[in-house]
């Protein structure tokens, strides 16, 4: 229980603090003076004054906030710092402090998984660990420990690059390099196109040749700048995925029960950081994404609401009409607190069912 509250205040603390920092650095640099940078939400538990700003360590830790320079319509604003008004900014400005905190999350993701990618990943190898009888590999006569080192002359090494060459075989022929005690020889085989289940448990057709990985893998090491390539495609990948994810949801593929809230995110967090520190590291990277895919939603409370209501002001050259913005915010702000409500309930749920 110790472990898994003090992970998730280290993994909840540094995920805020990466998002609001992004918000923080780009208003600096753009000139727009930050009044307060806030860990957390509610009243202030500690604070210090350094400059203008105000820095707060608050009592609800589920999220924070950096408060701007004019950024409300009700803020008095001197007229020696109106040019340092968030207000007075271009909208085109003002879309770059706002986009830059998911921006953030985004790249923190980046360099996490760069770091572990230079730090080093469990890789499954190419060794087949076991034949599905009367499949193509079968009748080939691939078995049991055998490595595949080539397919149609191209090297394998991993698993993945093994499952990714069958797949987009598109049934064709193909030539697979074996070597079986010291010795090699190649067998020609054609993969055949079987159902299976995707991770959202919808029925997928794809070509296979009915082998299975085996247990062996070794350690893969990447040098900085194919880490970073790695991390950024990582990215891209869980943030597919993530988007993915909440389609099914729409459609009803998959349930909105799967939802957690701090409570998961605490049992979760737990768990990883008993694992090890590279998997609480990774955990850490994947939270961060999905942060970043929720903040850009469109709800008016949230940086994508804002962000919707200043590409329409940058489309249409006006402002939203404040009356319609106050209405959005109140909407946005009780779509959230169901949200809230909602992930709440998941997680009671699972408390006793466990």
């Amino acid at each position: 229980m110790g472990i898994s509250i003090a992970s998730v205040i280290i993994l909840l603390g540094v995920l805020i603090f990466v998002h609001e920092f992004g918000h923080f650095l780009v208003a600096k640099l753009m000139g727009v003076g930050v009044l307060k940078f806030s860990l957390g939400f509610g009243p202030k538990l500690v604070g210090r004054r350094v400059g203008e700003t105000e820095y707060l360590l608050s009592a609800v830790p589920l999220g924070g906030y950096v408060k701007l320079l004019g950024e409300s319509e009700s803020d008095h604003v001197s007229p020696e710092d109106e040019k340092r008004s968030f207000s007075s900014q271009s909208v085109w400005r003002r879309i770059a402090i706002v986009i830059s905190g998911p921006a953030f999350n985004f790249l923190f993701a980046i360099l996490v998984f760069a770091v572990i990618y230079m730090v080093g990943v469990p890789t499954v190898t190419s060794d087949v660990g076991g034949v599905q009888p009367g499949s193509p590999a079968h009748a080939a006569g691939i078995q049991e420990g055998d490595r595949i080192i080539a397919i149609s002359g191209k090297a394998v090494s991993r698993w993945g690059e093994l499952a990714e060459f069958i797949t987009q075989s598109g049934g064709q022929e193909l030539v697979i390099t074996l070597t079986r005690d010291q010795a090699h020889f190649e067998v020609r085989l054609k993969p055949e196109l079987a159902t299976g289940k995707n991770i959202f448990g919808e029925d997928v057709e794809t070509y296979r040749i009915g082998v299975s990985s085996s247990t062996n893998t070794f350690i893969e090491r990447q040098n900085p700048f194919a880490a970073l390539w790695s991390g950024i495609v990582q990215t891209w990948n869980i943030t597919e995925l993530t988007l993915l994810s909440i389609v099914k949801m729409v459609e009803g593929v998959v349930s909105p029960k799967n939802l957690g809230g701090p409570i998961l995110i605490a049992q979760m967090a737990g768990v990883q950081a008993k694992k090890g520190v590279m998997n609480f590291v990774f955990f850490m990277g994947l939270l961060s994404i999905n942060l970043g895919v929720l903040n850009l939603f469109p709800i008016p409370v949230l940086d994508g609401g804002h962000l919707f209501f200043y590409l329409i002001e940058a489309v249409t050259g006006k402002e939203v009409n404040i009356k319609w913005r106050e209405r959005a915010q109140q909407l946005g702000f009780a779509i959230l607190i169901m949200l809230i409500i909602f992930v709440f309930y998941n997680d009671i749920l699972r408390l006793f069912e466990e």
